[in-house]
């Protein structure tokens, strides 16, 4: 579920049977000034009290750090992350919800990544989505990133033995991921949106910054069907499209459209989540 200052958007996923199954999807228009009303009367609606929900921030709400681990027992893990992104996040590390996740390559065992992820969201942001959906009694599970929402796309894409890229646009801009068997091991903001990416300047830009991977999957975009025509000729490296209804079910047999697969595409991601670990 994403919490927007004129909707409310959400999507619910059932894990059943070989592919994921969209039982519903959809928005609501929300009340900036009191989204809690808003959440409840969509809850109502739409029976979200009578399932566990999965939060989404918007990029603007948290950062996303890779640091080396440091050599400490697991108990004083977190403790040890806080203390090394202390001066590169913008606020006091005492105002900071930080949660780490390892990047771990192919055959790696847990504990062993030579690299992390930490993110780092104020303390105000979390404690405020919390309240927002006690408030609508509607029971909170995760407060999850796009990161890990397409993460977890990526891998009903996944080829055994290959990693994998995906590249997807929203109106906040463009995420980069790559990740191999369910783990994710690298992501990129990059702050140009699929209109802009249409434009000389900015295509030019993204080619000469490049991914060095054997292939790129292009989440669905609407406002341009040529664009993954257009990407290939910008890329060394083959561009595939990445439609949902090749690695999930829809409800009656009535897929999204694509503009509906860009507008929900990570809130789908989000859904497919089935770790209970949250920031």
């Amino acid at each position: 579920m994403a919490i927007e200052p004129e909707a409310i958007k959400f999507a619910h996923v059932q894990h059943a049977g070989d592919r994921p199954h969209a039982t519903y999807w959809g928005s609501v228009s929300s009340d900036a000034s009191d989204p809690a009303s808003s959440l409840q009367s969509a809850a109502n609606e739409h029976g979200f009290g009578r399932v566990t929900c999965t939060t989404l921030l918007e990029p603007a709400d948290y950062q996303i750090l890779m640091v080396e681990p440091p050599k400490v027992p697991a108990d004083e893990l977190k403790a040890a992350i806080r203390w090394k992104i202390k001066d590169l996040i913008e606020y006091h590390i005492d105002d900071a919800t930080v949660d780490v996740f390892e990047v771990r390559g192919e055959g790696e065992a847990k504990g062993t990544a030579k690299a992390m992820y930490a993110v780092a969201t104020p303390n105000e942001v979390v404690q405020k989505r919390i309240a927002l959906f006690e408030e609508a009694s509607v029971p909170l599970k995760v407060i999850d990133i796009p990161e890990m929402a397409q993460r977890n796309i990526a891998g009903l894409f996944e080829s055994p033995d290959k990693a994998t890229a995906m590249l997807a646009f929203s109106s906040w801009g463009g995420l980069l991921t790559i990740s191999i068997h369910g783990e994710l091991l690298l992501t990129r903001r990059l702050e140009v949106t699929s209109t802009q990416l249409g434009q000389r300047e900015h295509g030019d830009h993204y080619r000469e910054r490049g991914v060095g991977v054997g292939n790129l999957l292009l989440a669905p975009l609407p406002q341009d069907p040529e664009l993954e025509q257009f990407l290939a000729g910008k890329l060394y490296v083959p561009v595939v499209g990445a439609a949902l209804p090749e690695v999930m079910d829809f409800a009656g047999g009535t897929e999204p459209t694509a503009q509906e697969q860009w507008e929900y595409f990570h809130l789908f991601g989000a859904a497919l989540r089935v770790e209970g670990k949250a920031l």
